[in-house]
């Protein structure tokens, strides 16, 4: 039960993340570095398969 914990906790902390990228990106980096604003927002692209993966790490296959 505490392994299933950390991983909610990571899966948080990744989505969090993720969600403070593509808000810093649309509405402050862009004004400043479109490019930069454009890598931030593939970087969140990735963050949510990875945060499933995580979040499902160590579960019985059944």
């Amino acid at each position: 039960m505490a392994r299933k914990y950390d991983n909610r906790k990571l899966y948080l902390l990744l989505m969090g993340t993720c969600a403070t990228l593509i808000i810093m990106a649309w509405f402050v980096v862009r004004l400043f570095s479109i490019p930069a604003a454009i890598a931030m927002s593939a970087v969140a692209a990735v963050l949510p398969p990875a945060a499933a993966i995580v979040a499902n790490w160590g579960h019985d296959k059944r």
